[in-house]
Protein backbone atom coordinates (compact mmCIF):
# COMPACT_ATOMS: atom_id res chain seq x y z
CA UNK A 1 0.00 0.00 0.00
CA UNK A 2 2.84 2.39 0.95
CA UNK A 3 4.67 1.47 -2.25
CA UNK A 4 1.56 2.30 -4.30
CA UNK A 5 1.21 5.71 -2.64
CA UNK A 6 4.88 6.46 -3.27
CA UNK A 7 4.50 5.51 -6.93
CA UNK A 8 1.52 7.86 -7.31
CA UNK A 9 3.54 10.59 -5.58
CA UNK A 10 6.43 10.16 -8.00
CA UNK A 11 4.10 10.16 -11.00
CA UNK A 12 2.49 13.34 -9.69
CA UNK A 13 5.94 14.94 -9.55
CA UNK A 14 6.57 14.10 -13.20
CA UNK A 15 3.14 15.44 -14.26
CA UNK A 16 3.65 18.64 -12.25
CA UNK A 17 7.07 19.10 -13.80
CA UNK A 18 5.50 18.84 -17.25
CA UNK A 19 2.93 21.50 -16.38
CA UNK A 20 5.63 23.87 -15.07
CA UNK A 21 7.64 23.33 -18.25
CA UNK A 22 4.63 24.25 -20.37
CA UNK A 23 3.97 27.36 -18.27
CA UNK A 24 7.63 28.42 -18.57
CA UNK A 25 7.49 27.95 -22.35
CA UNK A 26 4.29 30.00 -22.59
CA UNK A 27 5.80 32.76 -20.42
CA UNK A 28 8.94 32.86 -22.58
CA UNK A 29 6.88 32.98 -25.78
CA UNK A 30 4.83 35.93 -24.52
CA UNK A 31 7.83 37.96 -23.31
CA UNK A 32 10.54 37.41 -25.93
CA UNK A 33 11.59 41.07 -25.69
CA UNK A 34 12.23 40.94 -21.93
CA UNK A 35 15.59 39.32 -21.03
CA UNK A 36 14.79 39.30 -17.32
CA UNK A 37 11.49 37.46 -17.81
CA UNK A 38 13.23 34.99 -20.14
CA UNK A 39 15.86 34.38 -17.42
CA UNK A 40 13.16 33.70 -14.83
CA UNK A 41 11.33 31.38 -17.26
CA UNK A 42 14.58 29.52 -17.82
CA UNK A 43 15.09 29.11 -14.08
CA UNK A 44 11.58 27.67 -13.71
CA UNK A 45 12.20 25.30 -16.61
CA UNK A 46 15.42 24.04 -15.02
CA UNK A 47 13.66 23.57 -11.68
CA UNK A 48 10.89 21.61 -13.41
CA UNK A 49 13.40 19.36 -15.14
CA UNK A 50 15.08 18.74 -11.79
CA UNK A 51 11.71 17.80 -10.28
CA UNK A 52 10.98 15.46 -13.18
CA UNK A 53 14.37 13.81 -12.84
CA UNK A 54 13.79 13.12 -9.17
CA UNK A 55 10.36 11.69 -9.89
CA UNK A 56 11.63 9.40 -12.61
CA UNK A 57 14.57 8.33 -10.45
CA UNK A 58 12.11 7.37 -7.69
CA UNK A 59 9.94 5.42 -10.14
CA UNK A 60 12.95 3.53 -11.40
CA UNK A 61 14.13 2.73 -7.86
CA UNK A 62 10.69 1.45 -6.78
CA UNK A 63 9.72 -0.41 -9.94
CA UNK A 64 10.14 -4.15 -10.41
CA UNK A 65 12.64 -5.13 -13.12
CA UNK A 66 10.20 -7.84 -14.28
CA UNK A 67 7.56 -5.21 -15.13
CA UNK A 68 9.72 -2.58 -16.86
CA UNK A 69 10.09 -3.12 -20.57
CA UNK A 70 13.63 -2.93 -21.96
CA UNK A 71 12.74 -0.10 -24.35
CA UNK A 72 11.21 1.99 -21.55
CA UNK A 73 14.18 1.25 -19.28
CA UNK A 74 16.58 2.46 -21.97
CA UNK A 75 14.59 5.67 -22.55
CA UNK A 76 14.32 6.28 -18.82
CA UNK A 77 18.06 5.83 -18.45
CA UNK A 78 18.76 8.31 -21.24
CA UNK A 79 16.32 10.80 -19.74
CA UNK A 80 17.88 10.29 -16.33
CA UNK A 81 21.33 11.04 -17.77
CA UNK A 82 20.07 14.16 -19.50
CA UNK A 83 18.34 15.38 -16.37
CA UNK A 84 21.49 14.68 -14.40
CA UNK A 85 23.41 16.89 -16.81
CA UNK A 86 20.76 19.61 -16.46
CA UNK A 87 20.95 19.35 -12.67
CA UNK A 88 24.72 19.82 -12.87
CA UNK A 89 24.27 22.88 -15.09
CA UNK A 90 21.64 24.24 -12.69
CA UNK A 91 24.04 23.80 -9.78
CA UNK A 92 26.68 25.88 -11.58
CA UNK A 93 24.29 28.56 -12.90
CA UNK A 94 25.50 32.17 -12.37
CA UNK A 95 22.16 32.95 -10.68
CA UNK A 96 21.74 32.20 -6.96
CA UNK A 97 18.63 29.99 -6.58
CA UNK A 98 16.69 29.43 -3.36
CA UNK A 99 13.53 27.69 -2.15
CA UNK A 100 11.32 29.10 0.58
CA UNK A 101 8.81 26.89 2.39
CA UNK A 102 6.95 27.44 5.63
CA UNK A 103 8.61 24.51 7.39
CA UNK A 104 12.19 24.67 6.12
CA UNK A 105 12.58 28.44 5.60
CA UNK A 106 14.92 29.72 2.90
CA UNK A 107 17.30 27.07 1.58
CA UNK A 108 20.07 27.43 -1.07
CA UNK A 109 19.43 25.41 -4.22
CA UNK A 110 22.68 25.72 -6.19
CA UNK A 111 26.39 26.47 -5.80
CA UNK A 112 26.07 30.23 -6.34
CA UNK A 113 23.56 30.48 -3.49
CA UNK A 114 25.81 28.42 -1.20
CA UNK A 115 28.79 30.69 -1.98
CA UNK A 116 26.74 33.79 -1.20
CA UNK A 117 26.11 32.64 2.40
CA UNK A 118 29.54 31.05 2.88
CA UNK A 119 32.61 32.88 4.30
CA UNK A 120 33.70 35.43 1.71
CA UNK A 121 30.13 36.13 0.56
CA UNK A 122 27.49 38.12 2.41
CA UNK A 123 28.78 39.82 5.56
CA UNK A 124 25.58 39.04 7.51
CA UNK A 125 24.21 35.64 6.46
CA UNK A 126 21.18 35.76 8.77
CA UNK A 127 20.17 39.21 7.51
CA UNK A 128 20.29 38.03 3.88
CA UNK A 129 18.13 34.96 4.62
CA UNK A 130 15.66 37.14 6.54
CA UNK A 131 15.38 39.57 3.61
CA UNK A 132 14.77 36.69 1.20
CA UNK A 133 12.10 35.25 3.49
CA UNK A 134 10.41 38.63 3.78
CA UNK A 135 10.36 39.29 0.02
CA UNK A 136 6.86 40.21 -1.06
CA UNK A 137 5.16 37.38 -2.93
CA UNK A 138 3.35 39.79 -5.24
CA UNK A 139 6.50 41.69 -6.32
CA UNK A 140 7.80 40.63 -9.72
CA UNK A 141 11.29 42.06 -9.16
CA UNK A 142 13.07 43.69 -6.26
CA UNK A 143 16.52 45.29 -6.14
CA UNK A 144 18.50 44.23 -3.06
CA UNK A 145 21.73 45.79 -1.82
CA UNK A 146 23.83 43.12 -0.12
CA UNK A 147 26.92 43.91 1.97
CA UNK A 148 29.79 41.59 1.00
CA UNK A 149 33.51 41.50 1.76
CA UNK A 150 34.02 43.38 -1.53
CA UNK A 151 31.59 46.12 -0.48
CA UNK A 152 27.92 46.71 -1.20
CA UNK A 153 26.61 44.85 -4.27
CA UNK A 154 23.21 45.09 -5.92
CA UNK A 155 21.23 41.95 -6.85
CA UNK A 156 17.88 41.59 -8.62
CA UNK A 157 15.46 39.32 -6.77
CA UNK A 158 12.74 37.49 -8.68
CA UNK A 159 10.35 34.97 -7.16
CA UNK A 160 7.39 32.81 -8.03
CA UNK A 161 4.95 30.81 -5.91
CA UNK A 162 4.56 27.09 -6.65
CA UNK A 163 2.34 24.37 -5.20
CA UNK A 164 4.36 21.15 -5.13
CA UNK A 165 2.25 18.18 -4.04
CA UNK A 166 0.16 20.36 -1.77
CA UNK A 167 3.15 22.23 -0.30
CA UNK A 168 3.33 25.96 -0.91
CA UNK A 169 6.86 26.77 -2.12
CA UNK A 170 8.48 29.93 -3.45
CA UNK A 171 11.31 29.69 -5.94
CA UNK A 172 13.66 32.67 -5.55
CA UNK A 173 16.37 33.79 -7.96
CA UNK A 174 19.05 36.36 -7.12
CA UNK A 175 20.78 37.78 -10.20
CA UNK A 176 23.95 39.90 -9.77
CA UNK A 177 23.50 43.24 -11.54
CA UNK A 178 26.18 45.41 -9.88
CA UNK A 179 28.57 45.25 -12.84
CA UNK A 180 25.82 45.98 -15.36
CA UNK A 181 24.42 48.91 -13.37
CA UNK A 182 27.88 50.37 -12.79
CA UNK A 183 28.73 50.02 -16.48
CA UNK A 184 25.54 51.88 -17.44
CA UNK A 185 26.27 54.60 -14.87
CA UNK A 186 29.80 55.09 -16.15
CA UNK A 187 28.60 55.17 -19.76
CA UNK A 188 26.01 57.82 -18.92
CA UNK A 189 28.56 59.95 -17.07
CA UNK A 190 31.07 59.72 -19.91
CA UNK A 191 28.45 60.80 -22.41
CA UNK A 192 27.35 63.70 -20.19
CA UNK A 193 30.90 64.92 -19.60
CA UNK A 194 31.71 64.61 -23.30
CA UNK A 195 28.67 66.71 -24.29
CA UNK A 196 29.26 69.34 -21.60
CA UNK A 197 32.94 69.82 -22.37
CA UNK A 198 32.25 69.95 -26.11
CA UNK A 199 29.55 72.61 -25.76
CA UNK A 200 31.57 74.67 -23.28
CA UNK A 201 34.61 74.68 -25.56
CA UNK A 202 32.49 75.66 -28.55
CA UNK A 203 31.32 78.75 -26.66
CA UNK A 204 34.61 79.44 -24.91
CA UNK A 205 36.88 79.52 -27.99
CA UNK A 206 35.32 82.63 -29.61
CA UNK A 207 35.13 84.39 -26.24
CA UNK A 208 38.85 83.88 -25.65
CA UNK A 209 39.68 84.96 -29.20
CA UNK A 210 37.55 88.10 -29.05
CA UNK A 211 38.94 89.10 -25.65
CA UNK A 212 42.51 88.87 -26.95
CA UNK A 213 41.58 90.93 -30.03
CA UNK A 214 39.87 93.54 -27.87
CA UNK A 215 42.93 93.77 -25.61
CA UNK A 216 45.15 94.40 -28.61
CA UNK A 217 42.83 97.11 -29.92
CA UNK A 218 42.69 98.85 -26.54
CA UNK A 219 46.47 98.65 -26.20
CA UNK A 220 46.90 100.34 -29.59
CA UNK A 221 44.65 103.30 -28.71
CA UNK A 222 46.26 106.58 -27.66
CA UNK A 223 44.37 106.81 -24.38
CA UNK A 224 43.29 103.33 -23.29
CA UNK A 225 40.45 103.19 -20.77
CA UNK A 226 41.85 101.59 -17.57
CA UNK A 227 38.46 100.14 -16.59
CA UNK A 228 38.04 98.59 -20.02
CA UNK A 229 41.57 97.20 -19.90
CA UNK A 230 40.92 95.66 -16.47
CA UNK A 231 37.62 94.14 -17.64
CA UNK A 232 39.19 92.58 -20.73
CA UNK A 233 42.07 91.15 -18.66
CA UNK A 234 39.54 89.58 -16.29
CA UNK A 235 37.63 88.03 -19.21
CA UNK A 236 40.86 86.66 -20.70
CA UNK A 237 41.99 85.16 -17.36
CA UNK A 238 38.63 83.53 -16.73
CA UNK A 239 38.52 82.14 -20.28
CA UNK A 240 41.98 80.63 -19.81
CA UNK A 241 41.07 79.18 -16.41
CA UNK A 242 37.84 77.70 -17.77
CA UNK A 243 39.74 76.14 -20.68
CA UNK A 244 42.09 74.41 -18.20
CA UNK A 245 39.09 73.29 -16.15
CA UNK A 246 37.42 71.70 -19.17
CA UNK A 247 40.68 70.05 -20.24
CA UNK A 248 41.01 68.46 -16.79
CA UNK A 249 37.45 67.12 -16.80
CA UNK A 250 37.91 65.60 -20.22
CA UNK A 251 40.02 62.98 -18.45
CA UNK A 252 36.81 61.41 -17.12
CA UNK A 253 35.59 60.49 -20.61
CA UNK A 254 38.65 60.39 -22.87
CA UNK A 255 40.72 57.50 -21.48
CA UNK A 256 41.72 54.98 -24.19
CA UNK A 257 40.64 51.36 -24.12
CA UNK A 258 42.89 49.28 -21.83
CA UNK A 259 45.52 47.00 -23.37
CA UNK A 260 45.54 43.98 -21.08
CA UNK A 261 48.71 42.05 -20.33
CA UNK A 262 50.19 40.14 -17.40
CA UNK A 263 51.47 42.66 -14.83
CA UNK A 264 53.91 41.36 -12.16
CA UNK A 265 52.74 43.11 -9.01
CA UNK A 266 56.15 43.07 -7.29
CA UNK A 267 57.62 45.28 -10.02
CA UNK A 268 54.54 47.55 -9.94
CA UNK A 269 54.78 48.11 -6.17
CA UNK A 270 58.51 48.78 -6.44
CA UNK A 271 57.83 51.48 -9.05
CA UNK A 272 55.19 53.09 -6.83
CA UNK A 273 57.58 53.06 -3.87
CA UNK A 274 60.22 54.78 -6.00
CA UNK A 275 57.71 57.40 -7.17
CA UNK A 276 56.00 58.38 -3.90
CA UNK A 277 57.67 56.61 -0.99
CA UNK A 278 60.36 59.24 -0.41
CA UNK A 279 57.83 62.11 -0.34
CA UNK A 280 55.86 60.38 2.42
CA UNK A 281 59.02 59.75 4.45
CA UNK A 282 60.12 63.36 3.93
CA UNK A 283 56.88 64.44 5.65
CA UNK A 284 57.85 62.38 8.70
CA UNK A 285 55.53 59.52 7.78
CA UNK A 286 55.75 55.97 6.49
CA UNK A 287 54.80 54.29 3.23
CA UNK A 288 54.73 50.49 2.94
CA UNK A 289 54.09 48.42 -0.18
CA UNK A 290 53.29 44.81 0.73
CA UNK A 291 52.74 41.71 -1.38
CA UNK A 292 51.48 38.46 0.14
CA UNK A 293 53.24 36.32 -2.47
CA UNK A 294 56.19 37.56 -4.56
CA UNK A 295 54.88 35.82 -7.71
CA UNK A 296 51.44 37.45 -7.73
CA UNK A 297 50.46 38.92 -11.09
CA UNK A 298 47.37 40.48 -12.63
CA UNK A 299 46.04 40.76 -16.16
CA UNK A 300 45.55 44.50 -16.62
CA UNK A 301 46.78 47.57 -18.47
CA UNK A 302 50.03 48.40 -16.60
CA UNK A 303 49.89 52.14 -17.32
CA UNK A 304 46.23 52.55 -16.37
CA UNK A 305 46.56 50.39 -13.25
CA UNK A 306 49.55 52.46 -12.11
CA UNK A 307 47.63 55.69 -12.80
CA UNK A 308 44.64 54.47 -10.75
CA UNK A 309 46.87 53.61 -7.79
CA UNK A 310 48.74 56.93 -8.06
CA UNK A 311 45.39 58.76 -7.92
CA UNK A 312 44.44 56.85 -4.76
CA UNK A 313 47.86 57.58 -3.22
CA UNK A 314 47.45 61.28 -4.02
CA UNK A 315 44.00 61.16 -2.44
CA UNK A 316 45.59 59.61 0.67
CA UNK A 317 48.28 62.33 0.72
CA UNK A 318 45.61 65.05 0.62
CA UNK A 319 43.62 63.31 3.37
CA UNK A 320 46.69 63.12 5.67
CA UNK A 321 48.01 66.63 4.94
CA UNK A 322 47.45 67.73 8.55
CA UNK A 323 48.75 64.52 10.17
CA UNK A 324 52.03 64.78 12.07
CA UNK A 325 52.96 61.20 11.13
CA UNK A 326 51.05 60.26 7.96
CA UNK A 327 50.85 56.57 7.12
CA UNK A 328 50.27 54.90 3.77
CA UNK A 329 49.87 51.15 3.39
CA UNK A 330 49.38 49.54 -0.02
CA UNK A 331 48.82 45.78 0.00
CA UNK A 332 48.15 43.23 -2.75
CA UNK A 333 46.83 39.80 -1.82
CA UNK A 334 44.75 36.91 -3.11
CA UNK A 335 41.50 36.42 -1.21
CA UNK A 336 38.84 33.73 -1.04
CA UNK A 337 37.32 32.75 -4.35
CA UNK A 338 40.59 33.31 -6.23
CA UNK A 339 40.05 37.08 -6.47
CA UNK A 340 42.95 39.51 -6.22
CA UNK A 341 42.63 42.62 -4.07
CA UNK A 342 44.78 45.73 -3.90
CA UNK A 343 44.04 47.93 -0.88
CA UNK A 344 45.20 51.49 -0.20
CA UNK A 345 44.94 52.50 3.47
CA UNK A 346 45.83 55.81 5.16
CA UNK A 347 45.43 57.24 8.67
CA UNK A 348 43.46 60.31 7.61
CA UNK A 349 39.94 61.19 8.78
CA UNK A 350 38.31 58.86 6.25
CA UNK A 351 35.31 59.47 4.04
CA UNK A 352 32.27 60.97 5.85
CA UNK A 353 29.55 58.36 6.50
CA UNK A 354 27.03 58.03 3.69
CA UNK A 355 29.37 59.34 0.97
CA UNK A 356 31.19 56.08 0.22
CA UNK A 357 29.49 55.82 -3.18
CA UNK A 358 29.08 59.50 -4.07
CA UNK A 359 32.82 60.21 -3.97
CA UNK A 360 33.27 58.25 -7.23
CA UNK A 361 30.89 60.54 -9.14
CA UNK A 362 32.43 63.14 -11.47
CA UNK A 363 32.43 66.71 -10.08
CA UNK A 364 31.77 65.44 -6.52
CA UNK A 365 34.34 65.91 -3.76
CA UNK A 366 34.04 65.35 -0.02
CA UNK A 367 37.03 67.63 0.54
CA UNK A 368 36.67 71.42 0.32
CA UNK A 369 38.43 72.64 -2.79
CA UNK A 370 38.62 69.18 -4.32
CA UNK A 371 38.24 68.81 -8.08
CA UNK A 372 36.08 65.67 -8.10
CA UNK A 373 38.22 64.15 -10.87
CA UNK A 374 40.69 61.73 -9.25
CA UNK A 375 38.33 59.08 -7.87
CA UNK A 376 36.03 59.26 -10.91
CA UNK A 377 39.05 58.49 -13.10
CA UNK A 378 40.02 55.61 -10.78
CA UNK A 379 36.58 54.03 -11.13
CA UNK A 380 36.63 54.40 -14.92
CA UNK A 381 40.07 52.86 -15.24
CA UNK A 382 39.47 49.94 -12.85
CA UNK A 383 36.06 49.11 -14.34
CA UNK A 384 37.55 49.19 -17.84
CA UNK A 385 40.02 46.48 -16.76
CA UNK A 386 37.21 44.27 -15.42
CA UNK A 387 37.59 45.19 -11.75
CA UNK A 388 35.71 47.12 -9.09
CA UNK A 389 36.77 49.77 -6.59
CA UNK A 390 35.05 50.29 -3.24
CA UNK A 391 35.47 52.68 -0.34
CA UNK A 392 35.30 50.81 2.98
CA UNK A 393 35.39 51.90 6.62
CA UNK A 394 38.24 50.10 8.45
CA UNK A 395 37.76 49.28 12.11
CA UNK A 396 40.86 51.26 13.08
CA UNK A 397 39.71 54.38 11.27
CA UNK A 398 41.24 56.15 8.30
CA UNK A 399 40.52 55.86 4.61
CA UNK A 400 40.47 52.51 2.80
CA UNK A 401 39.99 51.87 -0.91
CA UNK A 402 39.91 48.30 -2.23
CA UNK A 403 40.40 47.29 -5.86
CA UNK A 404 39.07 43.80 -6.66
CA UNK A 405 39.82 41.80 -9.82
Amino acid sequence: MASSRMTRWRRGQVVLAGLVLMLAAALAARCLDSPRVLAVAGVFALAALLLAWRGLAGLRAGASPLVVQPAFASEAEQLSQRLGLIESQLAQAPVALWTHTAGAGVQPLNARAHRLIAPGGAVDRSELLARLAAAESGAAHELLSIATERGSERWLLAGSALNLAGTQTRLLALMPVESELEAETLRAWRQLVHVLTHEIMNSLTPIASLSRTAQELVAESEQPDPDLTLALEAVARRAEALARFVADYRQVSDWPEPRLEVVPLRALLDRLDALVGESWRARGGTATFELDEPTLSLRADPGQLEQALLNLIKNAADATATQAAPRLQLQARQVRGGRLQISVLDNGPGVPPGLETDIFLPFFSARPGGSGIGLAVVRNLVHGMGGTVRCLRPLGGGGLFVLSF
